[in-house]
């Protein structure tokens, strides 16, 4: 196996644990959700939750683009494109957003699907449920190639208790 090929064989392993539906089913979440800990929270029970509409568009932007929420609090992000082409909203930290912005981008027909990410079709709506219960700024952003580098991204300040 050549040099190069083996690099792609790695990267596409390593990415095949964070990644897997950014081609076929956007917006289908699975039928069990895995509540992972991340620095940013873990995947939350809809039931309780406060809703929180966001809209995304084609100008490459996020209304509301600032969130605030208090530690521990579990919230419903609905998502809603206004526009023309697929959007999504990922949630992170900047660092974990730039490198998966650099992974689509060297690889657009990644798949994934995890809890705190949702893809949105054209004039359709998702949504993803999450527990913030780590205090600390963190961001969401929609890394399709291109949108995130057009500065479509957003902040959610989550407070301690």
């Amino acid at each position: 196996m050549t040099h190069r090929r083996t690099l792609l064989l790695a990267a596409a392993l390593g990415l095949a644990g964070a990644a897997h539906a950014h081609g076929g089913h956007h917006g289908n979440k699975p039928a069990t959700v895995v509540k992972e800990q991340k620095p940013w929270g873990v995947a939350g029970d809809a039931r309780g939750a406060r809703t929180i509409a966001i809209r995304m568009g084609d100008d490459m932007r996020f209304t509301p683009d600032r969130i605030e929420v208090r530690q521990g609090e579990t919230v419903r992000l609905v998502v809603r494109n206004a526009g023309k082409v697929l959007h999504e909203l990922v949630i992170g930290t900047p660092q974990e957003l730039r490198k998966h912005a650099a992974l689509m981008q060297k690889f657009p027909g990644m798949e994934h699907d995890e809890p705190y990410m949702a893809h949105v079709r054209p004039g359709a709506a998702g949504e993803l449920t999450w527990n913030f219960n780590r205090p600390g700024t963190f961001q969401f952003a929609c890394l399709i190639p291109g949108h995130f580098e057009a500065g479509m991204l957003g902040t959610i300040v989550v407070h301690p208790k």
